[in-house]
């Protein structure tokens, strides 16, 4: 029997039981649509890491204060951060471009009628460069409002919302009460969205010295943003940056840090891996149901040997080899993986597609997991199909004929 016309009863095999074909394929579906599916979520993801990392900049640092320990043991009192550990960051670090000092705090802000809670930061100017923010309307205040303490504002991309503000525009040079003294909103920052370190946008800034003689009335620093000259200096920025802390806070050798630095893109570099782990892990449960679809053309195909014994039997007396009785039962094996791959890759795009729709979720369809899950569903094709096809032409032709 040729090549050609093994491939050809093959097929009419499958054309005869069109709905069992199409049932035995449907695990296939499934299989390789929840993998291209949950491959495409989880590449969404990583994406929107990637997106996140570029918005913050990897050359950001962040310096907070820790809890003092004596003998390895917490005192629970917490170190101080002040302006001289600023200056000590800005004449001992050469690999620091720019250094941003922030005093926050959670305070009642009023607009007219509205009120609502929101985080108030006194800063510099150069909050702008150093957290990678931009102004969507008015202005930054200037380091010349800085000096003469004025109550001016700059308010987050999302406070306006919070204010019940449509239009953020609707602010600028409008009067605000913060923690009962009155600001002039002066400018809106950009939307930027939740980063590693909390949401941007629903902060409210203020110039440093107004807050720190005003509405703070501390001279104690939350926060110390660092810059670092560039991507390939951000090592050598965070040891000196420690090195100039440590001199800063007069720690011996030996002695524990009372601070801690953080570098935005290890953070997230954190969060890119997790992501990726759960996306193969999703892959890999979605992986089973092609295993399941697999076990289930093998049962098929078993039972179509048994059901075609005597079918066989007359193949193998008209002259058909065992190589041929093989292949025709692999050919349906396969035949019915490619197609159930073919159409699961659409199914999977689809339903991609769909979450990213219906649910908000990013989705990303890699080219990559569709060649992978389409080769592996071939792959099971042959592998499941080697059994039944090796049974079917080990089949005795007189017995074959035999069976009813």
């Amino acid at each position: 029997m040729q090549l050609t016309e093994t491939i050809r009863v093959a097929l009419n095999a499958l054309r005869t039981n069109a709905m069992r074909s199409l049932l035995t394929m449907l695990g296939i579906v499934i299989g390789v649509g929840a993998v291209i599916a949950m491959i495409a979520l989880g590449n969404g993801a990583q994406n929107s890491v990637k997106e996140r990392i570029a918005r913050l900049g990897t050359t950001v640092l962040q310096v907070n204060a820790q809890r003092v320990q004596q003998g390895g043991v917490g005192t629970g009192t917490q170190a101080k951060l002040t302006f001289q550990d600023v200056n000590f960051i800005l004449d001992r670090s050469p690999a620091v471009q720019d250094v941003n000092p922030q005093q926050d705090r959670n305070l009642q802000v009023v607009w007219k009628n509205k009120n609502t809670n929101v985080q108030i930061t006194g800063t510099l100017p150069n909050f702008l460069t150093v957290r990678g923010f931009t102004i969507a309307k008015g202005a930054m205040f200037s380091t010349a409002d800085d000096n003469a303490r004025k109550k001016v504002a700059v308010l987050g991309g999302g406070v306006a919302e919070l204010l019940g503000v449509d239009n953020p525009d609707a602010l600028i040079g409008e009067q605000l009460r913060i923690g009962g003294r009155q600001f002039t909103v002066v400018g809106v920052l950009e939307s930027k969205g939740a980063t590693g370190f909390g949401d941007g946008d629903q902060q409210i800034l203020i110039p440093f010295q107004t807050g720190r003689f005003g509405t703070f009335g501390t001279d104690r620093i939350n926060d110390i943003w660092v810059r670092a000259a560039g991507e390939d200096s951000v090592e050598a920025a965070m040891g000196e940056v420690q090195s100039a802390m440590r001199r800063s806070h007069k720690l011996l050798a030996g002695k524990p840090d009372d601070f801690s630095i953080r570098n935005q893109a290890d953070f997230l570099q954190t969060l890119n891996e997790t992501t990726q782990t759960f996306t193969l892990l999703l892959a890999g449960i979605a992986g089973v149901s092609l295993l399941v679809g697999g076990i289930g053309i093998m049962n098929i195909m078993l039972v179509s040997v048994t059901e075609r014994t005597r079918e066989i039997g007359i193949r193998k007396a008209l002259g058909a080899t065992k190589v041929n009785i093989m292949l025709q039962f692999l050919t349906e094996s396969v035949v019915l993986c490619l197609l159930g791959g073919a159409a699961g890759i659409g199914a999977g795009m689809i339903a991609a597609y769909e979450f990213q729709k219906l649910a908000g979720w990013n989705a990303a369809v890699d080219f990559q997991s569709i060649v992978l899950s389409f080769g592996f569903a071939s792959a099971i094709g042959l592998v499941f199909g080697v059994w039944p096809a090796r049974r079917a032409a080990s089949l005795d032709p007189i017995e074959a004929l035999r069976f009813e």
